[in-house]
């Protein structure tokens, strides 16, 4: 009799998501966002995301013989309550709430779930639940996925779970081990979120952008070490400045910040105007200095030896969506191999809440390196949204998807690609993709005047053929993920500047013909054209919106911006001639 387990996160916070499990593999996954078209899915269930992944499994509901949630219930007698109660002494509602109703939001979420597989046909009297604290469901997303055995040192750094903030430990022969955890409000991510929300961004997707603006700026120039501290053995925040609740906070237009007025009496007010101003790009560049020099202490003194024994370490939460930190992890002289899972945030934890579980029944889980888990559609049923989108696009057939693709990026055009099962996590990785030709003058602009908006200094990521990635990264980490910014060789920094950060490195996907053959195939065709195989890849959404799953909502997308071709599966999409009125 077959296992399988459904892993389902969502309603306590965003990235709502499922993953199934069958026997250990992992064979559909895919986040809410995608299927209801609303960013991060906040307070969402994953509804839809479940009953794909049911039909993708091809099974019955009654099928599933358990249900995996990555929130457990935590005891009074725990370290984290009263640790939780005695740092927000200043709240004592929260302290209070902490100590005698600490489990409540577990307890209403038990109650959502126990509805939500109602709704889903899945008997609640004869599944197993199984409830798993959230940071062990980050680490569990790590190490069961990378497909490591031997002893392997595992870090998660997040906001906050039920309280745990961080978690430094171990995973061998499919068991995880707690080493030492860290609460809230001691969170290294809430550090780097209160500086995001006080330049003025928003919390889940700005983090990306200070993390961005940091290689303009000088770390040093003024002295962040206030908000924090840290030797490796301890780590607390400064609570009289960031990670604030109640009469701390700071509030502005009757929204409350994760920052105190203190903090803005030290640094000044918040930003206003261009992140680039001074102090602002300087503060951008001192909190991520701090964020990788506290995240090293940390992992120096908890994880150095078990590290040294083989080299391997595996990274996830929402800190590990840090592509600078993670690089200067991978620098470690101990660090052999960094292993981030393909979606570290919270809708990892669907699949490492079901992972876990898995392993709990002595269930081999077998490694997922291919982030390609979520709705296919046929050529059939892309010519069939084609015929039915109210613009009457005009379609045609081609015999070679990727050599047209290469044709049109010759020509410096832009290209939607949207191919075969969609990518789950953050990235898009080549299967719902914008493309471009970065040795074309003007193209790199055009991504962004035409569809993204996006702030100038941002830069765009390249996707690479296997061949290339030698000649382009100095270091040989896999690459599979985005999930790490890499040093580019000089020679290839001058040459394909729109994809380089200003410090020189980029966030690189390294293309396998095993990860990828079709879009291996199309990056080949490319190189027959320009001499090499690199294209700049971006994902097929506009700001503010989730990546496009489905046909309608490629579009969607396609008749709402100024994107000119869009190849899906065999389908080339283009729009009919704007009508000539004048005689």
């Amino acid at each position: 009799m077959a296992h399988i387990t459904l892993g389902l996160w969502g309603a306590l916070g965003h990235d709502a998501a499922a993953a199934l499990f069958i026997d250990g593999e992992l064979v559909a996954a895919v986040e809410e966002e995608r299927l209801v078209r609303r960013k991060h899915a906040k307070g969402c269930l994953p509804r839809e995301s479940a009953r794909y992944c049911i039909r993708a499994a091809k099974i019955k509901p009654r099928d599933i013989d358990t249900v995996a949630i990555p929130w457990a219930p935590i005891s009074i007698f725990s370290r984290a309550r009263w640790h939780y109660a005695k740092r927000h002494w200043y709240a004592p509602d929260r302290a209070l709430d902490a100590l005698f109703n600490g489990n409540r939001r577990y307890r209403r979420h038990l109650h959502e779930i126990r509805g939500l597989l109602d709704e889903l046909r899945i008997p609640w009297d004869k599944v197993k639940l199984v409830p798993v604290q959230h940071q062990l469901a980050h680490a569990a997303s790590a190490y069961h996925m990378s497909g490591f055995t031997d002893k392997t040192a595992i870090l998660t750094i997040d906001m906050k779970g039920e309280y745990a903030s961080m978690f430094l430990g171990y995973g061998e022969n499919g068991r995880i081990t707690r080493i030492k955890e860290f609460h809230d409000p001691d969170s290294l991510s809430g550090m780097y979120g209160a500086i995001t929300d006080y330049l003025g961004f928003e919390m889940l997707d700005g983090d990306a952008k200070v993390m961005g603006m940091a290689a303009h700026g000088d770390p040093d120039k003024y002295d962040l070490s206030p908000l924090v501290k840290c030797d490796g053995k301890r780590f607390e925040v400064n609570t009289q400045l960031i990670a604030t609740v109640g009469l701390r906070r700071f509030k502005y237009k009757n929204r409350g910040h994760f920052y105190s007025r203190k903090l803005i009496e030290l640094l000044g007010p918040r930003r206003a105007g261009d992140l680039i101003q001074d102090p602002y790009v300087h503060y951008a560049a001192g909190v991520q200095k701090l964020y990788e020099e506290c995240t090293v202490l940390l992992v120096a003194h908890y994880l150095a030896d078990i590290i040294k024994t083989n080299g391997r370490l595996v990274f996830a939460g929402t800190g590990a969506m840090n592509i600078k930190l993670n690089q200067h992890l991978a620098a470690l002289p101990w660090v052999k191999e960094l292993y981030v899972p393909l979606a570290p945030g919270d809708a990892g934890t669907a699949i490492g809440a079901a992972a876990f579980a898995q392993a709990a029944q002595k269930v081999p889980v077998q490694a997922r390196r291919n982030p390609y888990l979520g709705p296919r559609y046929t050529t059939e049923r892309c010519v069939r949204a084609c015929e039915q989108h109210r613009e009457k696009p005009v379609i045609e057939i081609l015999k070679n998807p990727a050599r047209k693709a290469a044709q049109l990026l010759g020509e410096g055009k832009l290209v939607g690609w949207f191919q075969n099962r969609m990518e789950f996590g953050p990235r898009a990785l080549g299967n719902r993709s914008i493309l471009a030709n970065p040795f074309f003058p003007g193209a790199v602009e055009d991504v962004n005047r035409k569809i993204k908006f996006r702030e100038g200094w941002r830069s765009f990521s390249p996707a690479l053929l296997d061949t290339l990635a030698p000649q382009f990264l100095q270091d040989l980490h896999p690459a599979d993920y985005m999930a790490m910014s890499f040093d580019v060789t000089p020679q290839w920094q001058a040459r394909v500047p729109g994809l380089v950060y200003q410090d020189g490195t980029a966030r690189a996907q390294v293309v396998s013909r095993a990860a990828n053959p079709r879009f291996h195939r199309l990056l080949r065709e490319f190189k027959k054209i320009s001499g090499y195989g690199i294209v700049l890849n971006t994902s097929l959404n506009r700001p503010g919106e989730a990546l496009v799953c489905s046909p309608e909502d490629a579009l969607n997308l396609f008749f709402g911006s100024d994107l000119e071709y869009l190849i899906m599966q065999r389908v080339l999409v283009t729009k009919r001639p704007e009508p000539d009125w004048e005689r």
